[in-house]
């Protein structure tokens, strides 16, 4: 890796503190390989995918909880089918002391599949506070979202920030991941502006191929254009090799003012898998 100046080696080694994971129901035997350069504390999201049942998401979170970390548990809202589904689910993690903080977001399915139609409607219900949760992460669109109009998410993103203040939620926003910094940055800006001063986690693809990397910027309407694809540092017309985000972190660090941002940290989404992901922070830390 190449060298890089010492003001953003120090904005680096600040944004790399308190990095987040995030993990599937099927990561388990991963994360156990990975536990020895993963930090004690740090934050794990466990996903509620449409192939994942309750028993699942229970096992992943338990092992986060086992290997020193704090599991977040993703709650899907438009996969829940009702109230009581809401319920069961908060109160088997909070039983076990898995529900203290939460991702909740719309989810995938166009059509609710019961009362919950947003994330907001979940803060709404009162169901997390009643259950223990005291910590909840919301969603962020720095490139905006492929199927709700900028004009829905702005406002939704400030109506979701003041729910949890009126009932004394802590929280923060993790956006969708990108291979550009300049609307992500742009964006920060824009919602210091609008006074939402919440903790933000810049979504970043662990290492992965490049491939995969395509598919999952496809499906989430992320910007893949040529000259993006050459500052990340892979050719979109060459998708057999594979990539990291040190690019992308390198120019993060160099563009990130804490007063025009905010409080910023990083939440690194593991397509090339868990180990791998925690493995090359680990590696990437040493060498910046």
């Amino acid at each position: 890796m190449t060298s890089v100046p010492a003001a953003p080696v120090a904005a680096l080694t600040t944004l790399l503190q308190d990095f987040s994971l995030e993990m599937t129901g099927k990561d388990v035997d991963d994360l156990a390989a990975a536990r020895g350069v993963i930090p004690a504390g740090t934050r794990v999201n466990v996903t509620f995918l449409g192939n994942e049942d309750l028993a699942m998401r229970l096992s992943a979170a338990r092992a986060v909880k086992a290997t020193g970390l704090v599991p977040v548990p993703h709650i899907s809202a438009r996969r829940l089918t009702s109230a009581e589904m809401l319920a069961e689910f908060l109160t088997t993690m909070s039983a076990e002391g898995l529900a203290d903080s939460v991702f909740t977001v719309g989810g995938d399915p166009a059509t609710p599949h019961g009362p919950y139609g947003d994330a907001l409607s979940v803060i709404r219900s009162g169901l997390l506070e009643t259950h223990g949760v005291r910590h909840v992460s919301i969603a962020g669109y720095p490139e905006g979202h492929p199927d709700i109009p900028a004009e829905v998410l702005w406002p939704a993103l400030s109506d979701k920030y003041a729910a949890l203040q009126v009932r004394h939620l802590a929280g923060d926003i993790i956006t969708q991941f990108g291979f550009d910094v300049d609307p992500v940055l742009d964006w920060i800006a824009a919602v210091r502006e609008r006074g939402v001063h919440a903790p933000i986690r810049i979504g970043v693809p662990g290492p992965a191929g490049i491939r995969r990397l395509m598919r999952y910027a496809a499906r989430f309407g992320v910007g893949t254009s040529t000259s993006i694809a050459k500052k990340y540092g892979f050719s979109i017309t060459n998708l057999m090799g594979t990539a990291g985000p040190d690019r992308f972190l390198r120019a993060l660090a160099t563009d990130y003012h804490p007063q025009v941002h905010g409080e910023v940290k990083l939440h690194f989404y593991t397509f090339g898998g868990l180990r791998a992901t925690a493995q090359w922070i680990a590696d990437f830390r040493k060498t910046n």
